[in-house]
């Protein structure tokens, strides 16, 4: 039979609450000793907190749940989930995803979450965008994450798409590169963002914006990594052109990736013909090219600490969008 809460009372000679505050993180005007006692004749009997007689009192299983909006099938964008896991863990919860794709409703999929009655919910997105909630969700989930909501009424962790392309496009310019081109991605919230920051960046520099192209990675009007790639076509026409860049901006990772080979097969040579730069830190991508690639990395796993963090916190927050840092990290293609 599995101990209880009773039987380490019995033992340690106290009352069943004054076991459950030392092993549930209640009273705090509990002697140490006395704590440390009972957390001991616990292990002993090999207590395992019954998480669903605990959920009956408390009104909420120790589970923090996540709405996972294409989340899982990222390689890269799964760091969200390990730093808020890590953090979750650390306050003695767990985290659970269901996901959400295809036809399926978000209201039908937040309703399955709730059936579990975790501590708190959270949506996350695969890829940086807006998403439209029902109304009743506003008051469900208690922060998004990668993405924001239309109509701004849930607090919001998203990364600075436009800070991370100024910061990279400056790095570039200090490296004494001053015909740039960006190979963008068409479509989406992170390519529009990026590509303001890289104007942004050119301006303030004082470098002719209009000589300077933002090219689109794919044919489609929408960004897509299996949609037709349009970048070998451009480094051709850019690099045997009259006025070839001396340096590369690339969209994420796997355009990189594409711009390398191009400029191989053109028998260019990075960095000291042509400078190549990008986002995302897809780790297995970019510090397997030749040279390492730098990139700007992600802030997924801290937006997942963060979450955490304003989930488990006593004292709600006010609805707003955070925009958290992305970290360069420098390897030897600039």
């Amino acid at each position: 039979m599995a101990a209880s809460l009773n039987d380490i009372a019995r033992i340690a000679g106290v009352s069943v609450k004054t076991v459950s505050g030392a092993l549930h993180g209640g009273s705090a005007r509990m002697a140490e000793a006395t704590r440390e006692r009972i957390v001991g004749i616990a292990a002993e009997l090999g207590y395992v907190t019954n998480l669903a007689a605990r959920s009956m009192r408390q009104g909420w299983m120790p589970l923090i749940g996540l709405v996972a909006d294409d989340l899982i099938t990222s390689p890269f964008a799964t760091e969200i989930i390990r730093g808020l896991d890590s953090a979750a863990r650390s306050a003695d919860m767990a985290v659970f995803a269901m996901t959400l794709g295809g036809r399926r409703d978000v209201g039908a999929v937040l309703e399955e979450v709730r059936r579990f009655r975790p501590r708190a919910i959270a949506y996350a997105a695969m890829y940086h965008k807006t998403v439209t909630l029902p109304d009743a969700a506003k008051d469900v989930v208690g922060v998004m994450i990668n993405c924001q909501e239309t109509q701004g009424r849930v607090l919001s962790l998203v990364p600075d798409e436009e800070g991370a392309a100024h910061e990279i496009t400056r790095y570039l310019i200090e490296a004494d590169r001053r015909k740039l081109a960006f190979i963008n991605l068409p479509g989406i919230l992170a390519g529009e963002l990026r590509e303001k920051g890289f104007r942004r960046a050119l301006v303030e520099a004082g470098l002719d914006e209009a000589a300077m192209p933002v090219l689109p990675a794919v044919r489609r009007a929408i960004y897509s990594d299996r949609a037709p790639s349009l970048v070998a076509h451009h480094v051709a026409t850019m690099m045997q052109g009259p006025n070839p860049p001396d340096a590369l901006l690339c969209g994420n990772d796997r355009v990189a990736m594409e711009v390398y080979a191009a400029l191989h097969r053109l028998g260019r040579r990075i960095p000291d013909d042509v400078a190549v730069a990008s986002f995302d830190n897809q780790v297995d991508i970019a510090s397997r090219l030749d040279p390492p690639l730098t990139t700007m990395a992600l802030p997924h796993r801290l937006m997942g600490r963060m979450a955490a963090d304003i989930l488990l916190s006593a004292d709600p927050l006010p609805p707003e969008v955070r925009r958290l840092p992305f970290q360069m990290v420098e390897r030897r293609s600039v």
